[in-house]
């Protein structure tokens, strides 16, 4: 499995060896790991997330992390992830974490997605976040 990350913000340093570990750890957990195909991870600001949440959602606001699964059949995964560092540095404060915590919340919570998990009702949304504080008990401080 390739991990592609692109870096288009400068507000948070970014440690590219942990935040593919934090991917490997997922895909491995969902036992997908062994699957070829690739995922791009790309660190933007609000400014340029809010454009792709427009683009692609026809909502008009920054978001958090955008997820797209590309993949063309099950054996190869194609996906896209699109994180808001601003977004991340600001819920960093409010939920009293480091940013790399957020961040690394944020990949988790976009392979969620991938792998068929959604938020959109309150149940849908608590199992993911269980799910999300697992993984990163698990994989950040084990």
């Amino acid at each position: 499995m390739q991990i592609i990350i692109k870096n288009l913000q400068k507000k948070i340093p970014l440690s590219l060896k942990e935040i593919k570990e934090v991917v490997r750890g997922v895909l491995s957990y969902k036992k997908a790991l062994k699957k070829s195909g690739e995922i791009t991870i790309l660190f933007v600001d609000d400014k340029q997330i809010r454009e792709f949440n427009l683009f692609y959602r026809g909502e008009d606001y920054p978001t958090d992390v955008l997820s797209f699964d590309n993949s063309l059949d099950k054996k190869y995964l194609c996906v896209d992830i699109i994180i808001s560092t601003e977004t991340a540095l600001r819920n960093a404060r409010i939920f009293k974490v480091t940013s790399a915590s957020e961040l690394y919340r944020y990949i988790i919570h976009g392979l969620l997605h991938i792998f068929g998990y959604n938020d959109n009702d309150r149940k849908s949304k608590l199992c993911m976040q269980k799910e999300e504080d697992f993984l990163l008990r698990s994989l950040i401080n084990p």
